[in-house]
């Protein structure tokens, strides 16, 4: 898998190691997603590219056409805190996070992530994802398939409104930066160059000009109920654009100890202590697997 990491870099936004910063990131996914000792929401998409002169099928991708791959984790405010660039497009979607740079370093525990989280000593600060990555006792993803448990329901429904943070942060990056409306052409150095600028200019303005970078409506909010009101840019990108989805995994492997704070985090969202007023009504009316994209 080395090689296949020739362009990758990663681009650290937000300090990893800064402790302080970090108890903020899990403060305001607690108070605005409430989701207690989250680092952040993790996603990746397929930038699509021209095909590049001389690279044969690299960057060729299952789906059928060159791409990039961008993996990105955001904060709880839209603002992306790790990126990592580069990786190329015909490489296994569920094996990108675990080539990752900072997929590595979560993995080998070399982030000093704090626990400040009272509802359980025992849950580490975890991301959440979607069903592209494999669980791990620091990524949350949600139950799988379509008989679940009311409580393992209530659970997706929880880990889906933290992980909405990505979703829309992604949505806004294609949105507002054109360079992603058509395949991008230019050779991969330059490529990534590009998403680097276009990541940290998403920043820059998000923090310095919120208001007019993501006006009132543009991303996904809630009614009072829980009911999702789905955000301008996505009337705005009809299709995705040239940021594609990676696919669904497959695989089904967890370690023991993932499932474990898995199920400690369903229990707490269940309890009376964790649990939100509207959530029951709001899994009930949603059918099998409330799971939001």
């Amino acid at each position: 898998m080395a090689a296949t990491r020739s362009y990758a870099t990663i681009l650290f936004l937000r300090a990893p190691n800064d402790v302080k910063e970090r108890q903020n990131f899990i403060k305001e996914f607690d108070q605005d997603w409430n989701f207690p000792q989250c680092i952040g929401a993790i996603d990746g998409k397929h930038v699509r590219i021209e095909a590049p002169a001389k690279s044969g099928s690299s960057f060729y991708n299952y789906k059928g056409f060159y791409s990039m791959v961008l993996l990105a984790i955001c904060d709880a405010k839209y603002c992306f805190t790790m990126v990592d660039i580069g990786a190329y497009g015909r490489d296994n979607d569920a094996a990108v996070l675990n080539a990752s740079t900072f997929g590595r370093a979560f993995n080998k525990g070399y982030f000093n992530l704090p626990k400040i989280s009272e509802f359980d000593p025992k849950v580490p600060p975890v991301l959440v994802g979607d069903d592209i990555f494999a669980l791990r006792p620091w990524l949350m993803k949600p139950y799988p398939g379509k008989n679940l448990t009311v409580q393992q329901r209530v659970f997706n429904y929880r880990l889906s409104r933290a992980r909405r943070t990505i979703k829309n942060s992604f949505g806004i990056l294609a949105v507002r930066w054109r360079i992603y409306r058509s395949p991008i052409k230019a050779k991969p150095l330059k490529v990534e160059h590009i998403i680097k600028a276009t990541v940290c200019l998403h920043n820059y303005l998000r923090l310095t000009d919120g208001a007019h970078y993501i006006p009132t409506g543009f991303v996904d909010s809630e009614s009072h109920s829980g009911i999702v009101i789905q955000g301008d840019w996505r009337k705005e990108l009809q299709d995705q654009g040239c940021l594609l989805d990676f696919s669904k995994s497959t695989s089904n492997r967890s370690v023991f100890d993932a499932i474990a704070i898995r199920n400690t985090y369903k229990d707490y969202f269940n309890s009376c202590e964790g649990s939100l007023s509207w959530q029951m009504d709001y899994v009930q009316s949603c059918g099998h697997n409330p799971v939001n994209n």
